[in-house]
């Protein structure tokens, strides 16, 4: 268990009401001074360079055997993505519109795959816009306008709130409250980080209603269990990680096959049921010695179950409206023909409408992450790019047969690509972006090999993809 990222949970938390006065000066204003900003390190400064280098590099060497032209200059484009995203040159939304102008100038200038003139710079657009009419983006959209609607009406935190008041507020009860509200709010809240902003200000309150210091050893043992249940239900539940949306898009494109929100569930929530039980072994019993003769937890909770008063008119009928969706996703394909992101979509008009009183556009537009949004719609066109180029085919059979994987059982598979996503996650500070770059070449990879239980392999990859980058050590 990894507490690094924890500590900085921590961090952030105890500085959440610090900021606003060492930000301020005696007019109110910000003011930033030179000590608060850091200069950037060698990759960050010369990432841009390095990527560049790297574009031209493949783009100019002579045509790879067995790939197009178009496809060879997807590679070096996918390579720049990786490259700038992994060192952080420039910002997620900027690396955006460079790759979609790249993708539109070099493979818009490669030749027809039948060699009959160019592929012109008007369909290697519509190429790079791709992601953005693709279900998955809509998707991703309205869960985050869901998370958005949550977060305004407070009902993800009354939901935290009440589940904790139920389970007891005793240290060990603490920890199995809160993977049991990262568990359910999995099912409601679309989004990672909604989730852990829900969690982690309850999580502060009750450290400090217990009389103890945000880094003490308990507190260290709540926000790794905030940090880790929440990337644990990426796995379980299709709709709780943007990450899965866009694989399972991807899955459809490149196979034909569609994974519905209750098969993916069967498949998956078993792995990560199991992995919450051993993650609360864990946590109780890292920090066992550490936890006796604490109590005033119940106090907390009450306080702030009674600032949120009784359920408004807007939290009855998000209510509402969620379990409809819920119930709808659940029922995917078995008693009606709606797919997840039609059902979602409907859900979210529903909400917007002035009549019912939840969330108008003026309420709701800051609360929205729209550069993470426009990260994946051009990380949605990048993969459909990489496949329709057979790049992403060709570089899956690269890493096939370079590693001997087509002779490989499924655990094999799983467990190399488990541990090249470990390795390869360090390197990002996005998850949308590290999804976007390899869930395609992934998919392309197993859908070659002739192992068993493939769709299983792909949501484990998937996701296993979204949580590796949630739970190791990362600064928020």
């Amino acid at each position: 268990m990894n507490t690094t990222h924890s500590v900085a949970l921590v961090d952030s938390a105890s500085n959440m009401t610090s900021r606003g006065s060492a930000s301020a000066g005696s007019n109110g204003k910000s003011t930033v001074t030179a000590d608060t900003q850091p200069s950037p390190g060698f990759f960050k400064r010369y990432g841009l360079v390095f990527a560049v280098a790297a574009l031209g590099i493949i783009c100019l060497m002579p045509q790879l055997a067995d790939l197009s032209i178009a496809g060879q200059r997807m590679i070096g484009i996918m390579a720049f993505a990786v490259i700038t995203w992994a060192t952080g040159a420039v910002s997620f939304p900027v690396s955006a519109g460079v790759i979609m102008a790249l993708i539109a100038v070099l493979v818009g200038l490669s030749p027809q795959p039948d060699g009959q003139g160019l592929i012109g710079t008007s369909k290697a657009l519509r190429m790079a816009l791709t992601g953005f009419s693709s279900p998955a983006f809509c998707l991703v959209g309205a869960a985050l306008f869901l998370a958005a609607a949550m977060m305004q009406t407070g009902l993800d935190r009354r939901i935290a709130l009440v589940t904790l008041s139920k389970i007891g507020t005793s240290p060990s009860r603490v920890v199995l409250g809160i993977i049991l509200c990262g568990f359910i709010l999995s099912f409601f809240v679309p989004s990672t980080t909604a989730r852990v902003a829900c969690l982690v200000p309850i999580v502060t309150g009750m450290v400090r209603a217990f009389g103890l210091p945000l880094k003490s050893a308990f507190g260290a043992m709540l926000l790794i269990t905030v940090a880790q249940v929440d990337s644990v239900w990426n796995v379980g539940i299709k709709t709780a990680a943007a990450q899965n949306m866009v694989a399972v898009g991807f899955i459809q494109e490149l196979t034909g096959h569609d994974i519905s929100w209750l098969d993916w569930f069967v498949a998956a929530a078993p792995f990560a049921a199991l992995m919450s039980v051993v993650l609360y072994v864990v946590v109780t019993r890292l920090f066992k010695g550490s936890l006796e003769n604490i109590s005033g937890g119940d106090d907390a909770v009450r306080r702030e179950l009674a600032k949120l008063g009784p359920m408004s008119a807007a939290e009855w009928k998000l209510t509402v409206v969620s379990l409809v969706l819920l119930f709808m996703w659940v029922t995917e394909k078995k008693l009606h023909p709606f797919d997840t992101t039609t059902t979602t979509v409907c859900a979210i008009a529903l909400l917007m409408l002035p009549s019912m009183g939840v969330m108008d556009w003026k309420s709701v537009v800051n609360r929205i992450n729209w550069g993470t949004l426009l990260v994946f719609g051009v990380g949605i066109s990048l993969g459909s790019t990489l496949l329709s180029t057979h790049a992403a085919q060709w570089l899956a059979e690269g890493i096939g047969s370079s590693f001997g994987l087509a002779d490989q059982t499924t655990f094999v598979v799983v467990a190399v690509l488990a541990l090249f996503l470990i390795i390869i996650h360090l390197g990002f500070a996005s998850a949308a972006a590290l999804s976007s770059a390899l869930i395609p070449i992934i998919i392309a990879l197993v859908n070659g090999l002739d192992a068993p239980n493939v769709n299983v392999l792909f949501c484990s990859t998937s996701s296993a993809l979204a949580s590796f980058f949630r739970s190791m050590p990362r600064r928020i």
